[in-house]
């Protein structure tokens, strides 16, 4: 299976409305088919913690996204769509914190409708539509944005957006030393590990030695 990246959000290809897909277009990409392309997106997804992800979020030229897949949500619906279009949104709005897979620990409120309709093709080519609701209906809503090349910072004042972004360092600073922590403590448990089993070993050879 192709192992997909995140790139950054200054990519110009995380900001471009993506062309309609057809199943041509996975070969050139190193696809055999429909159903890698999903497990692949599902699995970049999960390993990065998101709920939900955009061909173009990893440089693919797909109009495709992967949403759910969480047993959280929806009791774990997953969905995989193919060149999507809204047909609808509800009247009722909610405003909630949303983050993004590109944007790493950036949360903004976002208000979007609590209810939308949409078609697509699955994984097999099939027409679907569906009728979703909550989180569902507000992940395909964001990622539904990434295929247009919207984000999910627009709409939002600079001002919000800064002091986001702000927090986001000091959580990806507060990681980095948390890494580094670890992998001193990993060292120190790989060392004292072999000091144990040395002097393990040297006492054993003491008794040995003491009982003959």
């Amino acid at each position: 299976m192709k192992e997909l990246k995140l790139i950054p959000p200054n990519d110009p290809r995380v900001q471009s409305a993506i062309a309609p897909f057809h199943d041509d277009m996975l070969k050139e990409e190193g696809f055999k088919d429909r159903q890698e392309l999903v497990d692949a997106m599902f699995l970049v997804m999960k390993k990065f913690g998101g709920i939900g992800l955009t061909c173009n979020q990893v440089g693919l030229p797909f109009n495709m996204f992967v949403a759910g897949g969480h047993t959280g949500i929806e009791k774990g619906m997953a969905l995989a769509m193919f060149n999507p279009i809204i047909v609808s949104v509800g009247e009722e709005k909610i405003r909630m914190k949303e983050g993004c897979l590109t944007y790493p620990f950036m949360f903004l409120d976002i208000e979007r409708p609590r209810k939308c309709v949409m078609k697509y093709e699955d994984k097999d080519g099939n027409l679907q539509e569906a009728h979703l609701d909550g989180m569902m209906s507000r992940i395909c809503q964001h990622e539904y944005d990434h295929i247009l090349g919207r984000n999910f910072t627009e709409g939002v004042s600079k001002l919000k957006i800064d002091r986001a972004r702000k927090r986001a360092m000091k959580e990806i600073k507060r990681m980095e030393r948390y890494r580094e922590v670890n992998k001193v403590l990993e060292k120190n448990q790989a060392w004292h590990f072999w000091l144990v089993r040395v002097l393990y070993t040297l006492w054993v050879i003491r008794g040995t030695k003491t009982c003959q």
